[in-house]
């Protein structure tokens, strides 16, 4: 009997043996080292399962409706997404200062800097929501879209519906800002993981109650991320974050150029990233039409997937390393660098083993129905790639707001993009439009690294510190 207990105690020790040891080292190393794991692990379980619905709803939206009408949208919702940077980098100036304000201990201080945001972008909001509902009867979305002429109608209502619904977002997302710069990012991929699964519920829904519309697909794709957004600020800002709840006698516009010192490097950092990299769905509909945005599309979901996770890793590093920064601890940036870079090596190879598998992937997703090149395929796996690495040492500077040399490469980046894209889009397909983009992201993969290393090891000067 006893060596019947024994045994069992043995097995049930090698059974929990592996979560004892994943415990130890979440909870092993510096408190903020911890928090970052934590986090990292808790974003890996609800972006995977967000990134799993985003795969599921590409096929059943693209049967929802049909290939060219899924190259509409994503064109038309990439045009919109471009308004968000309407903020000027408020948002990412809010990051960075609520983080310092948190690490001095500055609570009240901190809740100037919620509430003066959420007034600023609720007046900017405003404005740009009046301006389009002025210009919008007066554009010609058949030909922005490169769509047929019968959908005219129907495109300037879903136009109105998607921008309406982003407008929402614009402010209400900033809720989702608050919890990453309190280092608090899996919270706000739950919030996502949500409103993913609303967004597939009720498309879904529609595939068995209705026959194909985007103007019920806006709606759906629109409304689910608001109402989640809604949910959480009120629960968020009624319950733990209630000392930073956005309040009208907290609102003091003068903090606005503390925001706007930052955020304005920001702002122009993700404009010229818009010329530079997402006008791709745009040059790609007007030289090869709709159905070619769709293709693309496919091919970038699917390589996605690496800069999602690798985007799950940082994300708790940026205001980790703003934190740091402010306390001088260097070594712990170093070692947090050093991780990462280990860990985008091991990515890189999974790029290529996704390049070669890409066929079968395609086939077994989506089915017969689309065809994507092999060349498109390799040239995004050499996008994200590039790009991540990139991404590694801009996480660093934007944690502790060194744009300047950012901004001029995005700036030399945006005015060469967009020609050079049609050139080599023209010369030899979609491929061209991604590879214009990976030659002007080599610029920053060389240039950046040295910034980096030039700051920390405190022999910076001139742009390098700026």
């Amino acid at each position: 009997m006893h060596s019947a207990l024994l045994k069992s105690i043995y097995k049930y020790y090698h059974t929990i043996k592996p979560i004892v040891s994943l415990l130890n080292l979440i909870n092993k190393g510096h408190e903020r080292s911890i928090k970052a794991k934590k986090n990292i692990l808790e974003s890996f379980l609800y972006k995977g399962s967000s990134l799993a619905i985003s795969l599921v709803l590409v096929p059943l939206t693209i049967h929802y409706i049909n290939p060219t009408q899924y190259g509409i949208w994503i064109t038309l919702s990439s045009i919109v997404g471009w308004f968000g940077f309407f903020d000027i980098g408020f948002g990412n100036g809010l990051r960075n200062k609520f983080a310092e304000a948190l690490a001095k201990g500055e609570h009240v201080l901190a809740r100037t800097y919620v509430s003066t945001t959420y007034a600023i972008l609720s007046i900017i909001v405003v404005i740009i929501l009046i301006i389009f509902l002025c210009i919008n009867p007066l554009l010609n979305w058949t030909g922005i879209l490169n769509a047929p002429v019968n959908l005219a109608n129907e495109l300037s209502i879903l136009a109105l519906i998607v921008f309406v619904f982003f407008c929402f977002q614009f402010v209400l997302q900033l809720i989702t800002t608050v919890l990453t710069a309190s280092q608090q990012p899996a919270k706000a991929s739950l919030l996502n993981l949500i409103g993913s699964l609303l967004s597939l519920v009720v498309i879904f829904i529609l595939t068995k109650t209705t026959s194909g519309s985007l103007i019920y697909l806006g709606i759906s794709l629109g409304l689910m991320p608001v109402l989640v957004l809604i949910v959480s600020s009120i629960w968020f800002y009624t319950h733990k974050y209630k000392i930073y709840a956005p309040a009208l006698r907290f609102v003091k516009f003068g903090c606005a150029r503390d925001l706007m010192s930052l955020g304005l490097k920001f702002f122009i950092i993700q404009i010229v990233f818009v010329i530079s990299y997402q006008t791709s769905n745009i040059i790609i509909a007007q030289l090869f039409g709709s159905y070619q945005v769709t293709s693309y599309n496919i091919a970038f979901k699917y390589f996605g997937i690496i800069p999602m996770m690798m985007g799950i890793v940082m994300m708790p590093f940026w205001s980790a390393i703003t934190e740091a920064w402010i306390k001088s601890d260097i070594n712990w940036i170093q070692n947090a660098i050093k991780k990462i870079i280990t860990l985008w090596m091991l990515f890189m190879i999974l790029a290529l083993i996704m390049v070669f598998c890409s066929k079968n992937i395609y086939k077994l997703w989506i089915g017969h129905e689309i065809e994507i090149p092999f060349i498109v395929s390799a040239s995004l796996a050499a996008y994200v790639i590039i790009n991540t690495w990139c991404g590694i040492f801009s996480l660093f500077l934007n944690g502790v707001g060194k744009l300047r040399l950012q901004l001029f490469i995005g700036l030399g980046g945006s005015v060469v993009n967009i020609p050079l894209a049609i050139y080599l889009g023209k010369q030899i397909g979609v491929s061209g439009v991604v590879l214009s983009t990976c030659i002007l992201s080599l610029f920053g993969a060389i240039l950046l690294p040295i910034q980096y290393s030039k700051i920390l090891n405190k022999t910076s000067k001139g742009i390098w510190d700026k």
